[in-house]
């Protein structure tokens, strides 16, 4: 066998060892998307339960008590706009691993537009070492690093720890935070978003006002307003990051999912190329072979001159 042959045989089965583990690779993430996407529709009802108790704590005082910090995140997008806070906190969710595609780009450059459009120094935590090496060179403010979640159990401990660490900053003054992250929208696409934490505005406690209670029996605020209001704005503000956290892993693998995918019909195409040409080759060898042999027995049959 020539050596051409043998490397086509060489590359073709580095292809085929490759292609298996593109394909475990692939079947992690589907895996791993459908976990983190399960998370955030069984904290849907909790967050639910969280709305009508802020509901009814602001139905009983209307305006937020004094004393009650406003330690919670925005329920929705928020655009870019003017404020007089001197520093501005972050937390961008990313990735620690990669073949994720332009996951952690699309993110960092949504974090610098957005946060370079405010007031304000901006002190960023990154999750994610990809992530985090993205804002460095963009000239960012790092704090602590913080790692990425390897399931859903381990979120709770990393959004725990988000909050020591926004509370420091929130003690040495005023200060807004936003938190940034991708998005899913389907099983292989994701949209970078922000969501801004501090402080919760008029229109946050509106909204929770109008949240009506499912039925006639309305219900009694037990012991200090103030007290259960703020045990429910803690619980807000910890759904708030949980789904974040949850919703950048969904992200993540759903893009490293379409990246395994691309990679996966790539091998395809180069393995069926090496096959067609290993197989030309030997067949050329095959028929120089023979045309050897039948050359040989053409030349001992013919008559030997005397």
């Amino acid at each position: 066998m020539s050596d051409t042959t043998a490397s086509l045989l060489r590359r073709i089965k580095s292809g085929a060892d490759l292609q298996s583990v593109v394909r475990a690779m692939n079947a992690i993430a589907g895996s791993r998307i459908a976990q983190y996407e399960t998370a955030v529709r069984a904290l849907a009802d909790y967050a639910n339960t969280v709305d009508l108790g802020l509901g009814a704590c602001l139905r009983e005082s209307p305006v937020a008590p004094i004393g009650v910090a406003p330690i919670g995140v925005a329920p929705r997008r928020v655009a870019p706009g003017p404020g007089d806070a001197s520093v501005i906190g972050a937390v961008v969710f990313g990735s620690d691993q990669g073949l994720v595609g332009q996951f952690n780009q699309v993110l960092a450059d949504h974090a610098c537009a957005t946060l370079a459009a405010l007031p304000g120094k901006a002190q960023v935590w990154a999750v994610g070492g990809r992530v985090r090496a993205r804002l460095a060179e963009a000239g960012l403010a790092l704090q602590t690093a913080l790692e990425v979640p390897s399931s859903v159990q381990a979120i709770a401990p990393l959004v725990g720890q988000i909050q020591v660490e926004s509370d420091a900053l929130r003690r040495g003054g005023d200060a807004r935070f936003y938190v940034f992250h991708n998005r899913p929208l389907s099983q292989t696409l994701y949209e970078p978003v922000a969501q801004r934490l501090l402080p919760l505005d008029a229109q946050w406690w509106a909204d929770r006002a109008a949240v009506g209670w499912p039925n006639k029996n309305l219900p009694a605020v037990m012991g200090a307003e103030s007290t259960t209001l703020r045990a429910l704005i803690g619980e807000y503000v910890f759904i708030s990051l949980f789904r974040a956290c949850a919703e950048s892993l969904a992200s993540e693998n759903a893009s490293r999912l379409a990246a395994m995918e691309r990679a996966d019909k790539n091998i395809d195409e180069l393995l069926e190329s090496d096959r067609a040409t290993f197989h030309r080759l030997r067949q050329d060898a095959i028929d120089e072979e023979l045309f050897d042999v039948i050359s040989g027995y053409e030349a001992l049959a013919a008559p030997q001159p005397q």
